[in-house]
């Protein structure tokens, strides 16, 4: 994926605020904070706080910033979709060591890996957090249509059929067994976060499409990414 528009964080900052008190044209359309839901301080605060450069080029900015206010605010997704604990954050900005300010590890951002062990017992596959980094098509999550992630937030759905159901219970390294749903994702809190509004998912899908491609390790690996 070919990032050829970045937008410097405390510039978008003070460009999103200026346009939530006079407004100004996205996409064609004149936008002001009561026809974004009174989501102008979150949108500057999302650019504000969003860890890595972001790709505007045709997508809609309010929603982007929202998008990175609730994924690096509220859901704080990238605590799971990252390598490790101790990846996460880069040398001199470790908040748990007392370094500050935080610094997130743009190399593996969002890029999944997290393991969380054998989810039913021995015998059974590890459960390891997806890849939501966008690829060559500049889809979020490998490829997703906004459609597909709908389905994934709303019912968990799992479109990478990585651990189907096991066979008349027979285990395989890689089945989940009964009462597991197999074509469902595990440990992802999607019954949580189902709650969200469509106008909240949509922002959050907007602002996975607008982060770094993460290539993550060679196929036929579940977390890579074709990023060219």
């Amino acid at each position: 994926m070919t990032l050829k528009q970045f937008v410097n964080p405390a510039t978008a900052a003070t460009v999103l605020a200026a346009a939530a008190l006079v407004g100004i044209a996205f996409h064609g359309t004149r936008v002001r904070a009561d026809d974004i839901g009174g989501d102008a301080s979150r949108i500057q605060q999302g650019f504000a706080i969003a860890p890595v450069p972001l790709n505007l080029k045709g997508k809609d900015p309010a929603l982007v910033g929202l998008g990175s206010y609730i994924v690096n605010a509220q859901a704080s997704c990238n605590d799971c979709h990252t390598l490790s604990p101790q990846a996460e954050y880069s040398s001199g900005g470790i908040p748990y060591f007392g370094q500050h300010p935080t610094i997130v590890n743009p190399a593996v951002y969002l890029g999944g890996g997290r393991d969380f062990g054998p989810v039913a017992g021995p015998g059974t596959p590890d459960i390891v957090s997806r890849n939501l980094t966008p690829d060559k098509t500049g889809l979020p999550e490998g490829g997703h249509t906004f459609a597909q992630f709908l389905d994934i937030m709303r019912n968990g759905t799992d479109y990478d059929h990585f651990h189907p159901t096991c066979v008349n219970g027979v285990l395989t390294g890689t089945c989940l067994p009964a009462p597991f749903d197999g074509a469902l994702l595990q440990i992802m809190p999607w019954p949580i976060l189902h709650n969200l509004t469509d106008h909240d998912l949509l922002a959050i899908y907007e602002y996975l499409s607008a982060v770094p491609c993460i290539a993550g390790p060679p196929a036929p690996s579940i977390l890579h990414n074709d990023c060219k």
